[in-house]
């Protein structure tokens, strides 16, 4: 089940509603609505869902209505028309009481401008959520320490905010976020009064604390590179509307519309998509074939290196035809020509980080999850293509039929078949250059 689910949400400033809604069915725009109407258009018409544990960005321009839209998930703004789920239960149809309760217990706001109390300490800061709920000075204090160290402030629990730089006082303001531990996170350009390096620091610093936490998070931007970096999922926004959904690479590579292109054109791909973006399907043998099952394999599917796993699909090694080739040839085993030194790199490698990598390898670079297990190869033409933003470059099954046996093969100089051909013309010419046997 979704933890968010919103549904043809809505949210009109003024007093002719009825009137607005028409004319924005009509396909007018927010200016001409304004004009005509006198009614300001936040949001209209939005659906969305959000999975636990997802980071769902949504973004957009000044006055696209992403802080609304926001503002509308807890009702700090009523929502004009439209349904809001939270865990299954539907937000706006609450009670003022459960509605209280939902905003204590499931769900925290991280601000823009920190909002933190100038004349109380970091620490006190940190516990003022858990003091207006009631909860006892001992136990809020332990659950705001708890939080200061999950965000790196232990030991600045007795400072206070104008003793701390920027990016220190947004660590207290979401420290604050989570000394409740809260099911939902909403952060309204919670980075975005950061110097750029700080900025940075701090969407890692949000991303390692979400590989631990797990919260369902939505936050708001109106940076590209922010959005991407962070996203699971992004919602592009212009004039109260969704105009594109999707995770970070369908909304670089399939843009809906030319509002969308005009965002995505100048971001470099390389330090957006990864290895698990540009990997081609591993061609894998098992550990307990021989040399004549490797050939026979590259035979058939037209490659001269082969990834050795076992059954768990963990890398052992790699085999190249003219080794399997020579290995018939001289009776040796599978394991006599196993090249057990594979290059690999990680499933979130960076683009701009592969190049060298694939470049100097002689044999296809292999992409292995944390247990070693094999999930791709990397094709230098790909990475060639993405690495010069070519987007049709990234249409992997075209580029992949013209240019993974070349690439694959690069270095070696032959296909298998020509290989083993080779090796049974080289063995036919040794055996008639030896001496005849003496008989008696």
């Amino acid at each position: 089940m979704a933890k968010i689910k919103v549904q043809n949400v809505s949210k009109l400033f003024g007093k002719q509603k009825k009137k607005a809604l028409q004319l924005i069915d009509a396909g007018l725009g927010k200016q001409d609505i304004l004009e005509q109407t006198g009614v300001a258009v936040g949001v209209h018409n939005v659906s969305f869902e959000v999975q636990p544990g997802e980071i769902f960005v949504i973004m957009g321009l000044s006055g696209s209505g992403k802080s609304t839209l926001l503002r509308m998930l807890n009702r700090l703004i009523e929502p004009t028309s439209g349904e809001i789920y939270i865990d299954g239960s539907n937000l706006v149809a609450m009670k003022e009481d459960a509605l209280r309760e939902l905003r204590r217990k499931k769900i925290s706001m991280v601000f823009q401008r920190f909002a933190l109390l100038p004349h109380r300490t970091v620490l006190a800061n940190a516990a003022y959520g858990l003091e207006i709920q009631g909860m006892a000075e001992a136990e809020r204090k332990e659950k705001a320490q708890e939080a200061l160290h999950l965000v790196g402030l232990q030991g600045w629990e007795e400072s206070y905010p104008d003793e701390l730089s920027g990016g220190m006082q947004q660590r207290v303001g979401l420290a604050r976020a989570l000394a409740n531990d809260p099911d939902i996170l909403l952060m309204d350009e919670a980075f975005s009064a950061l110097d750029p390096l700080i900025r940075k620091d701090m969407q890692d610093e949000l991303l390692s604390l979400q590989a631990t936490m797990e919260k369902t998070i939505i936050f708001i931007t109106h940076d590209l590179d922010e959005a991407l970096r962070i996203g699971d999922r992004i919602a592009l926004m212009k004039d109260g509307k969704i105009v594109q959904l999707g995770s970070p690479e369908e909304i670089l590579m399939n843009p809906s519309n030319s509002y969308v292109e005009r965002f995505v054109e100048d971001i470099d791909l390389s330090r957006v998509l990864t290895a698990g973006h540009v990997m081609n399907r591993p061609e894998t043998m098992g550990l307990d074939k021989g040399p004549r099952v490797a050939l026979q394999l590259m035979r058939e599917r037209g490659i001269s290196t082969i990834y050795v796993v076992d059954r768990k699909q963990v890398l052992h090694g790699v085999i190249t035809a003219q080794d399997a080739s020579k290995a018939i040839e001289k009776g040796l085993s599978l394991q006599d020509i196993l090249i057990r030194s594979v290059p690999t790199v990680s499933l979130d490698t960076l683009l701009s980080d592969l190049f060298d990598r694939v470049s100097t390898s002689p044999v296809p670079v292999a992409v292995v999850d944390d247990q070693g297990r094999i999930k791709g190869l990397l094709i230098k033409g790909v990475i060639l293509g993405a690495l010069a933003g070519n987007k049709e470059a990234l249409s992997f099954d075209k580029v992949l039929e013209k240019q993974s046996l070349e690439d694959l093969q690069e270095g070696q100089g032959a296909t298998p078949q020509e290989l083993h051909q080779e090796s049974q013309r080289k063995n036919e010419k040794d055996s008639q250059a030896l001496p005849e046997r003496e008989v008696g």
